[in-house]
């Protein structure tokens, strides 16, 4: 799902290049386009993992890095490629974007083997840190205040629908077509952006920003990264590899550097002067704690329903974010008033516990249990808490810094909820493998098999509920070793769900003890 804040930053902007009302239709049209690109890619991979698995007979470690290298280099840019693009012009960073993620789709489709591909998704992150900025931005500088709040209104609502059916169509191409189609159907999408884009979206800058923060970058790029690189890499080489202690040393090493640096650069990406204030710190608290249970789960949950529950790629992709995001949609209007009801606390004390309930309705379904009776009403439940909780927390990023630096609270804030998703599915990987190998090892231990069935078993674990039994297993044997490996699936997915509804609380807890009750406090 999208982080929050996007439409607070072109609430931001202010009018630099006047445009016709034709013209304006047109520019909708190419950032709409734009926009979704990016968040369909970063839902529609989540579907496509099982197939990207089989097709490259990958562990969950080689799918975790399909995700994590977007989202990484998605997060940890976000808020350069919106300087980029005020320094240079928006327009035409907001092309180069979609040209370079374009050519990075059709990379995608066409990788054989899971490095490349993994190469390919990293390059589309950082382009869709170009574009996703970019493609607000233009949005904030074309429409003037009386005809925003309308503009607004139009992208949110396209781009939701786009968000919900992403998944079913990415779901549909990998059932019928192939997995490599959830990427290749990014080029049209691109060549209709450019065109219009150049065609009619006038070229803009900031004259005051005189410099991009190309340390900070660095350091927070390389801090992530070393620090996702570790956690993942964990699980097949120990903790106790060079490469992992490694990793880790220089991830957490340069996050520090880069408090260090944004204290004292005179240009911070992260101006850290922001957090002074206790709503944008509870705020970003908050987000921290709830958008890392939304990364895991959109990461398992379509696994558990394709590998375990055996749906099609088609229903998966409907069962895991259509309601949720059509909720989310269809209420966010009606959220967004609960601040001049009832101050910021209460839905964002009472949206995160909601959402805490909708997580422990997920661990409660075992194998073969029905969508409608077993996950339908977790995912409503889910969906109505984040309803309740992303409108109130946009308005209160926003209402925590003054106009000029709205546009920086909303780029931490869009980051650190990217980010959050990324760190959750290194981290909380580890908890899943772990979890599924313990219980899988257990269940084995009732079958007596040979010493070189179980070396190859535990070589294999790795995959997860993703795992090839070995040929030589008698039929019946191998049926039963089948549905532990589901069951072992379950148990690690249960704990995952238990873990995520203690963050929910967390960030409930957050809530309560950093976000004031000001009643009457209105969205900007």
């Amino acid at each position: 799902m999208r982080p929050p804040c996007d439409e607070a930053i072109i609430r931001s902007g202010s009018v630099r290049v006047p445009c016709a009302e034709q013209a304006r239709l047109w520019i909708l049209a190419a950032t709409i386009l734009g926009s979704s690109m990016a968040f369909i890619d970063s839902t529609v991979v989540n579907v496509a993992l099982p197939a990207l698995q089989a097709s490259f007979r990958a562990t969950v470690v080689d799918v975790q890095w399909v995700v994590e290298s977007y989202g990484l280099f998605l997060g940890a840019l976000i808020l350069v490629g919106g300087s980029l693009g005020d320094l240079f012009g928006r327009r035409l960073v907001f092309v180069v974007g979609v040209i370079i993620f374009a050519l990075a789709s059709a990379g995608c489709g066409a990788a054989s083997n899971i490095y490349q591909l993994i190469i390919a998704r990293s390059v589309q992150g950082v382009e869709a840190a170009l574009l996703v900025p970019g493609s607000l931005a233009i949005i904030g500088t074309s429409f003037d205040e009386k005809s925003r709040g309308q503009a607004i209104g139009t992208w949110s609502g396209f781009t939701a629908i786009t968000a919900a059916i992403g998944p079913v169509l990415g779901g549909w191409l990998v059932e019928h077509a192939s997995w490599r189609w959830a990427f290749f159907i990014n080029l049209p999408l691109a060549a209709a952006v450019i065109s219009i884009s150049l065609w009619r979206i006038p070229e803009s800058r900031n004259a005051t920003v005189a410099r991009v923060d190309w340390l900070g970058a660095t350091i927070v790029t390389l801090g992530l990264g070393g620090l996702v690189s570790g956690f993942i890499e964990s699980v097949t080489l120990g903790w106790r590899h060079p490469l992992v202690f490694g990793s880790l040393m220089v991830g957490f090493g340069c996050l520090v550097a880069f408090v260090i640096v944004e204290a004292s650069g005179a240009w911070p990406m992260v101006p850290l002067r922001l957090f002074a204030s206790r709503s944008f710190t509870g705020a970003n608290l908050l987000t921290v704690f709830l958008y890392a249970a939304m990364g895991i789960f959109f990461f398992l949950f379509p696994l558990n329903l394709i590998q375990v529950q055996a749906y099609s790629a088609t229903a998966a992709g409907a069962a895991a974010t259509l309601p949720m995001i059509l909720l989310i949609f269809l209420l966010s209007r009606w959220s967004g008033g609960l601040i001049a009801r009832y101050g910021p606390r209460v839905p964002l004390i009472t949206g995160p516990l909601i959402a805490a309930f909708g997580f422990v309705l997920f661990a409660v379904p075992s194998v073969g249990a029905s969508y409608w009776k077993a996950f339908f009403i977790a995912v409503v439940v889910l969906g109505l808490g984040m309803a309740i909780t992303v409108a109130p927390l946009t308005t209160v990023v926003m209402n925590s810094a003054d106009q000029e630096r709205i546009g920086a609270a909303w780029g931490i804030n869009n980051a650190v909820a990217r980010v959050a998703g990324v760190l959750a599915i290194a981290v909380l990987g580890i908890v899943m493998v772990n979890a599924f190998g313990a219980r899988l090892d257990s269940k084995l231990a009732n079958f007596s098999l040979p010493p070189e069935i179980l070396r190859d078993m535990e070589r294999s674990k790795i995959k997860l509920a993703g795992l090839e039994l070995p040929a030589s297993l008698n039929p019946t044997i191998r049926a039963a070793i089948r549905e532990s490996v589901r069951e072992a699936f379950v148990f690690g997915f249960r704990l995952i769900m238990l873990i995520c509804a203690g963050l929910s609380v967390a960030s409930a807890m957050a809530a309560w003890l950093l976000i004031p009750d000001n009643r009457g406090t209105l969205p900007h």
